[in-house]
């Protein structure tokens, strides 16, 4: 009977609300992309470059707090008035940035902004379940994870525009206005509307007290890092090119090289069949590898575009996997602290890598990072796929 289902992109989205829920989100999380560069540029136009760091880092470690503690609150309750409590913390956070106020009082205004930004990510992939059969539900991850791709060439392209036509703040109006939408658009739909948590005895650790999904989380954060040092990494190949315009072209051909990989990925069975998380982390981090030979800047655009191909991949079977293993009534949670490891991650490795590049002046050493950092998730998920007790890693 599964073979009968049609299991495109196409199907997906054609199936009633999924095209709504997928696209609200996706703008909704348009400040992924858009709120830190919004932050850096009003910082250094109106303050200092070191404060201007704080900023983007009081966001970051806001949202990392506030991901997981609101898709609880969405599994206990329903997802749309912590949706909506969620947006109005985070757009008075907004507001209290651009008012300028004094130094401490602007680092925490960008803490309270990541703090109430909404769980879209967690709210999202618990719907998939309720709105598609079994065969379709890769097909939504992959969706979801190779579109979300498109926050990251948006994002700072919203943001420069925004700045351009409006002034230092404009950046930071047009992130919240888009989440604001995105919130507003996801939160009435129907299918949101109706979800509920699946009632279940109830926790302090939540999730966290699955074994096999704490065994996830490791690996994501130490992917996560692998992601983030690439960003940096590729700005300081771009200064010893000479161009750092060249860093927003490399960055954005591992986009497109993300979201040809999800495009593919939903179209191959074979892929599909033989998938595993440890595989599929060793094919990010080969990927990776033929970043350190540092060839002239257009060989190395279709590096970067191949070095984001599996990237979707490995996370639509993290994401079927921590659905498998997260305890009954925490699945938003689960999916919440999947983001969290990922973001946390990501800020990390991005912190080593610049004083690695300024300490070796070596662009490749900046490169190592990924493939090094993976491949430790790697061995973490290829150990854990041997225990006899099922994990994610053989998903």
């Amino acid at each position: 009977m599964s073979s009968t289902v049609d299991t495109s992109a196409l199907a997906v989205l054609k199936t009633p609300q999924t095209a709504r829920v997928l696209a609200a989100s996706l703008l909704g999380r348009i400040p992924l992309g858009a709120a830190p560069l919004a932050l850096l540029v009003f910082a250094r136009e109106t303050m200092t470059l070191t404060l201007a760091g704080l900023l983007v880092g009081a966001y970051t470690a806001g949202m990392a707090v506030g991901q997981p503690m609101l898709a609880r609150l969405a599994d206990r309750w329903r997802q749309p008035p912590v949706l909506w409590l969620a947006v109005t913390v985070s757009t008075v956070g907004f507001a209290l940035v651009a008012a300028s106020l004094a130094g401490p009082l602007t680092v925490g205004a960008a803490a309270l902004a990541g703090l109430g930004a909404p769980p879209f990510e967690a709210c999202l992939r618990v719907l998939w379940r309720d709105l598609l059969p079994e065969e379709r539900i890769h097909t939504a991850y992959t969706l979801d994870t190779a579109t979300q791709e498109l926050i990251f060439v948006v994002g700072p392209v919203l943001t420069l525009g925004a700045v351009a036509a409006f002034g230092p703040a404009g950046g930071l109006a047009a992130a919240a206005l888009c989440q604001a939408v995105g919130t507003a658009w996801f939160a009435t739909a129907p299918a949101v509307r109706r979800w509920r948590g699946v009632p279940a005895v109830r926790h302090w650790a939540g999730p966290l007290r699955s074994g096999p999904l704490r065994v996830v989380l490791g690996a994501l954060v130490l992917i996560g890092a692998g992601v983030g040092s690439v960003a940096v990494a590729a700005t300081g190949y771009a200064e010893a090119a000479g161009g750092r315009s060249w860093a927003g072209w490399l960055l954005a051909a591992q986009a497109v090289g993300a979201l040809t990989g999800g495009l593919l990925y939903v179209r191959s069975r074979t892929a599909r069949r033989y998938g595993t998380l440890p595989r599929a982390a060793a094919a990010l981090a080969l990927g990776y590898l033929p970043l350190l030979l540092i060839p002239d800047p257009p060989v190395m655009l279709a590096l970067m575009a191949v070095s984001g191909l599996a990237l979707p991949p490995l996370l639509t079977i993290t994401f079927v996997g921590i659905d498998a293993v997260a305890p009954a009534g925490t699945a938003a949670e689960a999916f919440a602290w999947a983001a969290t490891a990922f973001s946390v991650g990501s800020a990390l490795g991005a912190a080593a890598t610049g004083p690695l590049l300024d300490g070796t002046g070596s662009t490749a050493a900046g490169f190592a990072i990924a493939p090094v950092t993976i491949g430790l998730a790697w061995l973490v998920l290829a150990l854990a796929a041997r225990r006899p007790t099922p994990t994610p890693a053989g998903v």
